[in-house]
């Protein structure tokens, strides 16, 4: 694969810092969307349909495809390279998940560019370190949308949530598509963000489905609500509003936005001894809940925990934590995890990864990054298709294309009004430490992280029925 990273990440072991991103992120999609009917008024019908091929009209015609060398394009790709960026944190606060998750794509990308690459053209992937800093992540936007040999047609990531909303204007202004590594519901409001197209539910659909799974599975009566400020803890914390008025739960302490990242917690512990809630939902970093979940469950809350992506990293297992988590904790995300499931996705990802990689520790961080580049393969497989790989073109693209995840994580387009396509299935996991296997590699066939399925791909009913007409928080 043609590569160009401009700042190296070093090797970084994966801390218990590593998250999401938004301040945010770490990983369902909207359900398959509906075959439309067959017209049966087609002057040309298959009068010998193959017996062997169950829908025939779905297979491409290798004649109706764009002579590669008649596709329009301009900046971000020549008549030999597509290239794709990534605005990542390689060095700040969340490096550990995100150095992980640009490894899992640059891995898709080089099975790609194996396979002969999109439209006659190999993938050269963009990588800038924007060291989870808005001011840099701007910086390197300017590279990124420029026309020097940084230039790029689609950004398969952008890290954060604060740090992808500072770039609405100018990805609108430029024709760029971004898909985001952060999961804020804004981002499925094309009246706040035409141009980005995040896969996966969002933290606000997130919480409405966690917080009823938990209610239902332990007969809560009343609800704590522990997260950081902004786009990501505020988001998933409305959602989590949301699902206690429906359920008729109390909220016995709302730390809404009440989380400070560094800061001394002691408050915010205190305050849920006291409160005593049946169970807590959190939207913070993996650091920040090992010290509040640690301290609380010291002390003698026996609540249950659960929430928001980010807020969990499976590495917490191999500390002293791992019997409480083991106990008290259930695991929410947007997919299915390592060794869990049998998606053919998954399938080709631990394959990819074992080609080329097969030293790499194993990590549910990797389907994220798998998740994001095949959003970015088949927009830019539908751009091409369309004869038009020009940065306008590929925008217009993501705005037609419906991406099949394979299984990994529920199917997704972004076709209609958001009420329509906005992803709502998640996915709930048990711990078992049993299942737990700290150092292997990607290519131990017993490798597993910890988890269980309990629920998912599923939609509670809160988020059945919610009517999404924007942004769940804004700041």
């Amino acid at each position: 694969m043609r590569k160009l990273r401009k700042v190296a990440a070093p090797f970084v072991v994966l801390a218990l810092v590593a998250a999401a991103c938004g301040g945010d992120d770490d990983s369902a999609d909207d359900p398959t969307p509906e075959t439309p009917a067959p017209d049966v008024d087609d002057p040309d019908p298959d009068p010998d349909p193959d017996p062997d091929d169950p829908d025939p009209d779905d297979d491409p015609d290798p004649d109706d495809a764009p002579d590669p060398t008649e596709i329009a394009f301009d900046l971000g790709v020549t008549d030999d390279v597509i290239r794709v960026g990534l605005n990542a944190d390689l060095s700040g606060l969340f490096a550990p998940l995100v150095t992980q998750i640009v490894d899992a794509q640059e891995v898709f990308w080089e099975v790609v560019n194996d396979e002969g690459g999109i439209a006659g053209r190999q993938i050269e992937v963009v990588v800038l370190d924007s060291e989870y800093d808005v001011p840099r992540h701007l910086e390197n936007y300017e590279r990124f949308a420029g026309d020097g040999p940084e230039s790029v047609v689609i950004f398969s990531q952008s890290t954060g949530s604060p740090h992808t909303a500072a770039t609405f204007g100018q990805l609108a202004e430029d024709n760029l598509v971004a898909i985001p590594l952060a999961w804020y519901s804004g981002f499925h409001d094309p009246t706040i963000a035409p141009n980005i197209f995040a896969p996966q539910t969002n933290y606000c659909i997130e919480s409405m489905n966690g917080v009823e799974h938990l209610t239902g599975e332990y007969g809560a009566e009343t609800l704590a609500i522990v997260t950081f400020p902004g786009e990501y803890g505020e988001d998933g914390a409305v959602g989590a509003e949301i699902a206690a008025e429906a359920l008729g739960l109390e909220i016995v302490y709302d730390g809404r936005g009440a989380v400070v990242p560094g800061a001394d917690q002691t408050p915010v512990i205190t305050a849920l001894l006291e409160a005593d809630p049946d169970i807590v939902w959190t939207a913070v970093n993996p650091t920040t809940f090992a010290e509040i979940f640690g301290a609380a469950a010291a002390q003698g809350l026996t609540a249950q925990w659960s929430g928001n992506t980010p807020t969990f990293n499976f590495q917490l297992l191999g500390t002293d934590l791992g019997p409480a988590i083991e106990q008290f904790f259930t695991y929410s995300t947007y997919n299915e995890l390592w060794n869990t499931g049998d998606a053919a996705g998954m399938a080709e990802l631990v394959e990819g990864m074992r080609s080329k990689r097969p030293d790499a520790p194993i990590s549910d961080a990797y389907i994220r990054g798998w998740v994001e580049a095949m959003t970015a393969k088949q927009i830019l497989e539908q751009a091409a298709s369309n004869g038009d790989l020009t940065r306008a073109g590929v925008l217009e693209a993501a705005r037609q294309v419906e991406v099949d995840f394979a299984g990994l994580s529920p199917n997704q387009s972004w076709i209609g009004e958001p009420n329509d396509y906005v992803v709502r299935q998640s996915y709930m996991y048990g711990i078992d430490l049993g299942l737990f296997t700290p150092g292997l590699t990607v290519s131990d066939e017993d490798a597993g992280t910890g988890f269980v399925l309990e629920a998912g791909p599923f939609v509670g009913s809160i988020a059945e029925g919610y009517q999404f007409d924007g942004a769940c928080f804004v700041g």
